[in-house]
This record gives structure tokens, C-alpha cells and sequence, in this order.
């Protein structure tokens, strides 16, 4: 749909024209995690042992945050084949696998640089699975120690709203987690500027309407993504684990 009001119309339609029964619900909003601070020499072993062939795969790793926006870096720095080049790749591949499962509320973690510094293997035991298993279990490790956050997107939000509105404008931004950036005057009309979290903006065309009785205006864009508050961190975690349960 082209806007939240686009949306309702077709939802209405799907419902009473064509008698469909939708299941409609408030759109999910993609969330992502990032660590904060740098943790060397993460040290895991993936050691099974079960009649015959075991498996054997050991790992030690540098983790830290990459710059924002330049996602995720893998540098081999094995030095002397102390792991065998054929394992390297499975390394990394478990990395990636693990940072789509975050270790705060399962997203994504986003923006991470991991060094492969050390390791060993077993010349029976090792394989390619044992090697990407290892990855996967050091960088969840290394990303508990690393002070994980929660981010969430940020909207850029542009209001055009009459003067004796303004008012109950700023304070339903305010409500919103809102903070108002800047404040303009456009012929007889304000057009306040603000950043919002994009999970408080569902409803927002309906609400401002009925605030403004119609005579506002907005526009909305993607912003950044910002750390979320450490009391709303939790009834997100809360959300998403009875989600599971």
C-alpha cells in the first residue's frame, strides 16, 4: 500500500466485498542488535565423541563493532596452519549464520569485524561441520561479552500543522518517544521536524487527523537506527519471547 489509510481501505474491501477473512495485524518492525565494545581471544572447542568418528573443531577469536553501515568483516589471521586452510571458510560461514539470530531478542546483529586468530584440530576428528559449528558458538559467545544493544529504526518525520494545533501536535510527538529537531514558519502554517521511532508511528495518519481535525499534513522517512531505552529493550525481549513460548 501507498500509506496507512490506502492500507484500511483495501483491508475494508478484502473484509466486505470480497468476503475474505484476513487475519490483520500492526506491522512488525525489523529491529537489529550491535555490540559496543571490542573482546579479544574468545576461546571455544566443539568436541564430540560417540563411537567411531568424533568431532573436533577449535576456534579463537577478536570480535569488535564495525562502523556503522559497513556490515559484517571476516579476517583470517592463521598463521603457521594450526588451522587448515579447508576449515577456514566453515568458520566464517558459522559466523554469519549465528549473527542472523541475535543474543538479545534473536535479530539480526548488524555491523561486526571478527578476527580468526587461533585454533587447533584433530587430524581424524575435524571436519568442515565440527569448524563451522565452532564458529557459530564463539561469536554468540563473543557477542554476550561484547555489551550487545538493541537498535531500532528511526523515522525522519516532517509536520505541516496549522497554528492552534501545534501545540497538541508536539506534545503527541513528545508521547511517542519523540524528539522535535527543529521548527519552522511556511505562510500560515508551522512544519515542525522531528525524529521518531518508526514502532511508535503506526496509527499516525488517523491520529493526527483526528488532533487536527484534518488540517495537518505529514511526510516520513527513514532516518537511522538508534540504541532502544533500557525499559522498552525489555518489553520488546518480553514480546518476542512469549512470541516463542
Amino acid at each position: 500500500g501507498m500509506g496507512e489509510l490506502h492500507l484500511e481501505i483495501l483491508v475494508d474491501r478484502l473484509l466486505r466485498e470480497f468476503k475474505v477473512e484476513a487475519n490483520v495485524g500492526t506491522p512488525q518492525v525489523a529491529y537489529t542488535e550491535a555490540i559496543t565494545k571490542r573482546v579479544e581471544k574468545v576461546d571455544v572447542k566443539f568436541v564430540r565423541q560417540s563411537g567411531g568418528r568424533g568431532q573436533y573443531g577449535h576456534v579463537v577469536i577478536n570480535v569488535e563493532p564495525n562502523e556503522p553501515g559497513k556490515g559484517y568483516h571476516f579476517e583470517n589471521k592463521i598463521v603457521g596452519g594450526v588451522i587448515p586452510r579447508e576449515y577456514i571458510q566453515p568458520v566464517n560461514e558459522g559466523i554469519q549464520e549465528a549473527l542472523k539470530n541475535g543474543v538479545i531478542a534473536g535479530y539480526p546483529i548488524e555491523d561486526v569485524r571478527v578476527e580468526l586468530v587461533f585454533g587447533s584440530y584433530h587430524d581424524v576428528d575435524s571436519s568442515e561441520i565440527a569448524f563451522k559449528v565452532a564458529g557459530s558458538m564463539a561469536i554468540q559467545d563473543g557477542c554476550k561479552k561484547a555489551s550487545p544493544v538493541l537498535m531500532e529504526p528511526m523515522m525522519n518525520v516532517e509536520v505541516v500543522v496549522p497554528e492552534e494545533y501545534l501545540g497538541d501536535v508536539m506534545g503527541d510527538i513528545n508521547s511517542r518517544r519523540g524528539n522535535i529537531d527543529k521548527m519552522d514558519q511556511r505562510k500560515d502554517a508551522h512544519v515542525l521536524n522531528a525524529t521518531v521511532p518508526l514502532s511508535k508511528m503506526f496509527g499516525y495518519a488517523t491520529d493526527l487527523r483526528s488532533i487536527t481535525q484534518g488540517r495537518a499534513v505529514f511526510h516520513m522517512e527513514f532516518s537511522n537506527f538508534k540504541e532502544v531505552p533500557s525499559s522498552v529493550k525489555e518489553e520488546i525481549v518480553e514480546q518476542v519471547h512469549g512470541k516463542a513460548s
